[in-house]
């Protein structure tokens, strides 16, 4: 319900800019692209981002060891084989796309599977299928493309629009509205994103066997992708990753649309522990 709430919140908006930039016709006009864009969004997910980044397909044959976990940590998930894409990138970082478990797909980065170890990797895709496993993929592609569009059209109008009522029309209300719809879309991704990623750790803490894996991942990601922004890295897309693809000198990772790591990598030890006194811990 919280998701369905900030998607309608997001169109919106989006309406809301088309009715001050054109009145009645612009909100129709709006509603119509928001429709089609999550039409197309839900059907072209995985197309969309992978292609932007460059991700290529590997198999059994091409990637062994990394298509070994993937098989492995859906067959315990209970979901179907995703198919697996490497992104060529010294920044080591990860995500899932898709509209559904079906037709789900899980990149990694050449970095994150030089630089950390196959229990680590094992606890990214953990992670990773997670996301996969609550249906968050389709929510976070459609999340990113509206955000995109929000703040395509919102400037689109500024410089070649106006309101439709000339001489009543504010140019600071038209400047406040080409500003703050874009940070109304970014907080509202922000939100989905947040909430999710907490559930994906404990999820991939669990489907790794060890939280510890995915706390010693992130710990690891966090160290390099700070220094270094991906590339091809969009905000829009940002909150796919298991890590923001933004370095701290970024200015566009403003709008942090990840947790804090040291709050992450705190839970997820909390969360090995109780496991240990259970006796549910990977030995």
């Amino acid at each position: 319900m919280r998701t369905a709430f900030l998607m309608t919140l997001m169109t919106m908006l989006l309406v809301a800019v088309g009715n001050f930039f054109g009145g009645q016709q612009g909100m129709a006009v709006m509603l119509v692209i928001s429709v089609g864009m999550n039409f197309f969004s839900y059907w072209n997910s995985d197309k969309i981002v992978l292609s932007q980044y460059k991700a290529r397909q590997v198999d059994e044959t091409s990637a062994p060891a990394l298509y070994g976990i993937v098989k492995g940590l859906a067959k315990k998930a209970g979901l179907p084989m995703p198919k697996v894409y490497i992104i060529d990138d010294q920044v080591p970082n990860a995500f899932a796309t898709g509209r559904n478990p079906e037709h789900a797909a899980v990149a990694v980065t050449t970095a994150l599977m030089n630089y950390l170890s196959p229990k680590e990797i094992e606890g990214v895709l953990g992670h990773e299928l997670t996301h996969v496993k609550n249906r968050d993929i389709l929510i976070s592609t459609v999340a990113a493309s509206m955000a995109g569009i929000i703040a395509t059209v919102s400037r689109f109008a500024f410089w070649f629009g106006g309101s439709r009522d000339r001489e009543n029309s504010n140019p600071i209300a038209a400047i406040l509205i080409v500003v703050l719809a874009p940070i109304a879309a970014a907080v509202i991704q922000m939100a989905v994103s947040r909430s999710r990623e907490y559930k994906a750790d404990e999820g991939g803490g669990e489907l790794c066997g060890d939280p510890n894996y995915l706390a010693d991942a992130l710990e690891k990601i966090s160290m390099y992708s700070t220094r270094r922004t991906m590339r091809n890295a969009t905000e829009a897309t940002a909150h796919m990753f298991i890590m923001c693809p933004f370095s701290m000198k970024d200015m566009q990772k403003l709008f942090s649309t990840h947790p804090s790591t040291e709050e992450r990598v705190r839970l997820l030890r909390e969360q090995a522990a109780a496991m240990k006194r259970k006796g549910t811990l990977r030995s």
